[in-house]
């Protein structure tokens, strides 16, 4: 889970840092930043989903 806030945090950095790039003088690029801070949030989901998915189906109830 540790793994997971980390990602979290350097992608809503990452976001931020996007998003002031591409805002210029203008306001900030708040669709850009959500819209990629968004994608991570699904990738980092999938993948925990994914990894908890096979946990699961090594568990044999065979002996």
């Amino acid at each position: 889970m540790t793994r997971f806030f980390i990602a979290i945090g350097v992608f809503a950095a990452l976001a931020i840092a996007v998003g002031f790039l591409l805002s210029g003088k203008a306001d900030f690029a708040w669709g850009v930043a959500l819209g990629l801070f968004g994608l991570a949030l699904i990738g980092e989901g999938l993948r925990l989903w994914l990894r908890h998915d096979r946990a699961k189906s090594r568990q044999s109830s065979e002996i």
